[in-house]
């Protein structure tokens, strides 16, 4: 019975692998498959029926022969697939002859990678993912957030203005800047959307900040808004505690202080404990009434949060970085850590 099945093993191969090479077509290709790989009625079910009858200590190594004939065989038949479905003319451009080169992959950039983690956390909370403009007018990164003329943040020393464009985007002639905070994603959501709502966007924003070790001109954040029936800020508190622990562990320290934005009353910043020393991560508070109305919302009816985050600070906290200006220099060996 050994001598037999090992020697059956040792034929099914060789014939298997004999056919598979001389398929000239993927529909030859099939017909092999079927007569040795079938599972109704194919050689290999034959064989495995062959395995079940030996006895209980033979079984062990036959078994992964049969394994090992298994694997080879169907390997080959995927090679042969694959190079029977490559064009001719790509056949005959390349010289298979010629050595080959080791193939490097690239890696996804790291804060890539954290945007994906962060999306993903926030898609477990029901939170959906949005995107919106770069390139902003006025009205939707001052003015329907509640920031009146006089407020630094419209400074155009603390902005970067583009040329006046003939119509902006809300259709009237005026100045257009890059984006200083991925708040204008939600006032373009609520115009558009009667709540309940529950996004996220991420993407880059620009302001011309001193660059140095945890600052930098253009850096990304994640914006979080949730508006609906009877919204509190416990339940902002508690989604910013489960975001951090989920992204960063269960040990981490975060903390919320009380603060002022035009946009959000009351407002909050967050912080986490890292290194020795608590660190500022991102602002949050409930969505201001004013903001409310400027998008068509009843603030007696609805109310909301909003939240908005550094993705470079999280991601130097996970990894350990201790200088923002690492993400941006491309040196491929800080790269390739990740």
């Amino acid at each position: 019975m050994a001598e037999s099945l090992v020697s059956a093993l040792d034929e099914y191969e060789q014939a298997a692998l004999s056919a598979i090479a001389e398929s000239a077509s993927t529909d030859d290709l099939e017909a092999v498959r079927i007569e040795y790989l079938g599972k109704k009625k194919g050689r290999l079910r034959d064989l495995q029926s062959l395995v079940g009858k030996a006895s209980p200590e033979e079984r062990p190594v036959f078994g992964k022969r049969f394994n090992d004939v298994k694997s080879k065989v169907t390997a080959a038949l995927e090679s042969r697939l694959e190079s029977l479905a490559q064009p001719a003319e790509v056949l005959s451009a390349v010289d298979i002859t010629l050595p080959g080169n080791d193939v490097k992959l690239g890696r996804k950039h790291p804060l890539t990678q954290t945007a994906q983690e962060f999306k993903d956390i926030m898609g477990r909370f029901g939170f959906t993912v949005v995107d919106g403009p770069e390139v902003e007018d006025e009205h939707h990164n001052f003015v329907a957030l509640n920031i009146p003329p006089e407020h630094p943040a419209r400074d155009p020393l603390d902005n970067f203005y583009l040329a006046t464009a003939e119509h902006n985007f809300a259709g009237e002639s005026g100045p257009v800047l890059l984006r200083s905070q991925t708040s204008t994603v939600q006032i373009r959501v609520m115009e558009q959307t009667q709540p309940p709502i529950r996004i996220v966007s991420l993407g880059r924003v620009y302001r011309p900040d001193t660059i140095d070790a945890t600052h930098s001109c253009m850096f990304h954040q994640m914006e979080g808004l949730m508006v609906g029936d009877g919204v509190t800020m416990a339940q902002l508190k508690t989604v910013l505690h489960l975001f951090a622990k989920a992204y960063l562990g269960h040990e981490v320290e975060i903390r919320f202080r009380p603060s002022f934005f035009p946009f959000t009353e009351p407002s909050v910043e967050v912080d986490m404990y890292w290194d020795g020393t608590w660190m500022e991560i991102g602002g949050a508070g409930m969505v201001d009434p004013n903001v409310l109305t400027a998008v068509g919302y009843a603030p007696d009816k609805v109310t909301g949060f909003a939240f908005g985050l550094g993705v470079e600070r999280f991601c130097m906290k996970r990894h350990e970085i201790n200088d923002i200006r690492r993400f941006y220099e491309n040196d491929v060996r800080f790269l390739q850590q990740f």
